[in-house]
């Protein structure tokens, strides 16, 4: 199912629009997408991780946000809704309607969204001066991938977590086991 398509908009008109909407709607060169309600693990895997990361973070400058807060790409012409992302920011503190500086960024795979995330989205955020790491989690095959920025570079490298593996985020510096972010998104499963 593609995603519904509204005309052109300039980053204002967008801003102006989705304050009087009911629902969300992500924007990218122009072009403002509706987007569609998650599955159960899905929401349940961001759920899993924001938690362990507010608790991680209380007491630092650090602030993790879920899927209802904007994130804007000014360089790419970009406005999406992370299903989690992390700022350190005290620029992004002083902006209540969007952030703009995030140290972290988090994607939930789904059918619909996995290739957008993979290839486009993820080279809007790579234009982000911040972001240190892009990790993707696939609920459907228990997996996540971590695409972290070498430190006063442009290159990144890969790292693939699954099974009884502990995914380390070292740009925040927390560590969780897989069984606890992927903790009820399988039926019966417990950990």
């Amino acid at each position: 199912m593609k995603p519904a398509r509204i005309p052109y908009f300039s980053a204002d008109d967008y801003l102006a629009f989705e304050e009087t909407q009911a629902s969300k709607h992500e924007y990218f060169q122009g072009e403002v997408f509706a987007m569609v309600g998650a599955r159960d693990a899905h929401v349940t895997c961001s759920l899993n991780l924001e938690s362990r990361l507010h608790l991680h973070l209380r007491g630092t400058p650090c602030r993790p946000y879920m899927a209802d807060m904007k994130l804007r790409v000014e360089a790419a012409n970009a406005f999406f809704y992370p299903d989690v992302f992390v700022t350190c920011d005290a620029r992004d503190q002083a902006n209540p309607l969007y952030k703009a500086h995030p140290r972290l960024i988090v994607e939930v795979l789904s059918d619909s969204t996995a290739r957008f995330d993979r290839g486009e989205k993820f080279g809007a955020y790579r234009r982000l001066d911040a972001l240190r790491e892009y990790v993707l989690i696939d609920p459907d095959t228990s997996t996540v991938e971590v695409f972290r920025r070498h430190q006063g570079s442009d290159d990144w490298s890969f790292h693939a977590y699954g099974g009884t593996d502990t995914l380390h985020l070292a740009s925040v510096e927390l560590d969780i086991r897989l069984d606890e972010l992927f903790e009820n998104t399988q039926p019966n499963q417990t950990i």
